[in-house]
């Protein structure tokens, strides 16, 4: 049935009423023309907090209070919000063109040219894009072109985005499987693990292996000493294509300008994005050498294979720009390392003082904690087994929650693993908002001494919720 042309105006709403929507008003859009089942999930945690200011590692909500971002956009805010230098280099270009394909845009061209300079060994072509699943998606298309093979190596536990391609090569089944068949040829092997993928690339048909320098939604894990120059190695004797992740990991994170720097590992093709376009813009790339780029778009024929309408405009290239040289002025990867080293001493030492919290692991400021699973013991005998469910999927998400409401630091658990919450707070962060951090974990390690306390301390909404609908 076509729509018919109505002749009053229909009822937008207009961005200064969007801008003042009440937290009801909000949900309900959400609820009614995007995603109801996530509206549930956030309120069951009163994760629906509507926040309309944000500066550095501060955001407010509409009440004037003000919480501590530490969640940082799952690494995309190494810079931190609304940074004044990135929304002036996007101002500043506010009367070029800022989609105009039938050119040749010399701010995208800028940008690629100092890419080159920023990232290590001969990485030296770009293709720009808007997300890092879209850079993945990139990444394994030029594989493939480069080599001429067609299968995929990637770890398990991995995480390189949802769209089709990138989900291929993740390695949680909760994602895959409702979309099966993903792509053909994809092998997952044991991360940290050199001699499964030496077995994987020994038939010489595998045209890349994908693998992050610490995987993220994985859990903040942290590979072995030495295992990525092993990596380099195998793909390097096999013909492999060796891609490294560096969405979550890149621009200052680890401690490093680039994780993979820390074996001093030159990559194939190198995929970046989050904080690339300085918080303020969606901003990607895939990276590579002359020789892959080349081989795989080397001839006026093969030139517009893969491209993207979007991709390098003009106010997402302002910004890339101004958050390199940024980076680079302000130092942010030693920022990172400093205090890094501080923020993980301290929660290795409140880790000796509280058995809830099992385990401390990351490098810089991408940082995991992770919590003890319950014990099978009556609660859970009462409970038809929902509180180990509930554990299974949701304990990372209340310690988030105590955070949230009882603190006003925002975090979140990682996506592979839910037992681990996640800290990766702008890379300017104080050690001032390090220790309220710490503050508030001791005060909920100390009264949250097993999983049981967590659910009958904070969590009666989920819990209840859960156990119903079991």
């Amino acid at each position: 049935m076509v729509r018919q042309i109505k002749d009053a105006m229909p009822e937008f709403l207009q961005l200064k009423e969007a801008m003042e929507l009440s937290r009801e008003q909000n949900r309900d859009n959400h609820r009614r023309f995007i995603n109801p089942e996530l509206v549930t999930m956030l309120a069951l945690l009163n994760f629906d907090k509507c926040f309309v200011r944000a500066e550095g590692t501060s955001i407010w909500d509409t009440e004037g209070q003000e919480y501590l971002d530490f969640l940082g956009g799952y690494g995309a805010l190494n810079l931190g919000h609304n940074h004044p230098e990135i929304i002036a280099a996007v101002d500043s270009v506010n009367e070029v063109p800022n989609l105009l394909q039938a050119a040749l845009n010399p701010l995208a061209g800028a940008l690629a040219h100092n890419l080159a300079l920023f990232t290590p060994g001969e990485l030296q072509y770009s293709f720009f894009g808007n997300s890092g699943a879209e850079a993945i998606e990139g990444a394994l298309k030029l594989a493939r072109a480069s080599t001429g093979r067609t299968k995929l190596v990637s770890c398990e536990g991995s995480f390189h985005g949802k769209s089709f391609g990138a989900l291929s090569v993740t390695g949680r089944e909760k994602y895959r499987k409702p979309f099966a068949p993903l792509l053909p040829g994809v092998e997952f092997v044991p991360y940290g693990e050199t001699d499964a993928l030496e077995k994987a690339l020994a038939p010489r048909d595998v045209a890349a292996f994908i693998v992050e320098p610490i995987q993220g939604e994985g859990g903040i894990i942290v590979p072995p000493a030495g295992y990525l120059r092993k990596v380099r190695e195998i793909c390097t004797a096999y013909n492999t294509l060796l891609i490294v992740d560096e969405i979550q990991t890149g621009f200052g994170r680890t401690g490093k300008l680039f994780a993979c720097e820390e074996e001093n590992i030159v990559p194939d093709i190198m995929c970046i994005s989050k904080s690339f376009g300085g918080g303020v813009m969606p901003l990607a790339a895939y990276t590579t050498t002359e020789k892959v780029w080349k081989q795989a778009y080397g001839s006026l024929e093969k030139a517009t294979l893969h491209t993207s309408t979007f991709g390098g405009n003009s106010r997402a290239a302002a910004a890339g720009i101004a958050t390199l040289e940024i980076i680079y002025r302000d130092e942010l990867p030693r920022q990172a390392a400093e205090k890094g080293e501080y923020l993980l001493g301290k929660l290795q030492d409140m880790q000796n003082k509280y058995p809830f919290l099992t385990e401390v692991r990351g490098r810089g400021l991408m940082i995991g904690l992770e919590f003890a699973q319950p014990e099978k013991g009556i609660l859970n005998r009462l409970t038809g087994g929902a509180v180990n469910k509930l554990a299974g999927e949701y304990l990372g998400a209340m310690i988030a929650g105590e955070l949230l409401n009882k603190h006003r630091i925002v975090t979140a658990y990682t996506l592979n693993n839910p037992n681990v919450v996640r800290l990766e707070p702008p890379l300017t962060v104080s050690y001032e908002q390090l220790d309220t951090l710490l503050v508030a974990l001791d005060e909920i390690c100390a009264k949250n001494r097993s999983f049981g306390d967590m659910v009958i301390a904070s969590s009666k909404t989920i819990f209840g919720s859960f156990v119903n609908k079991s």
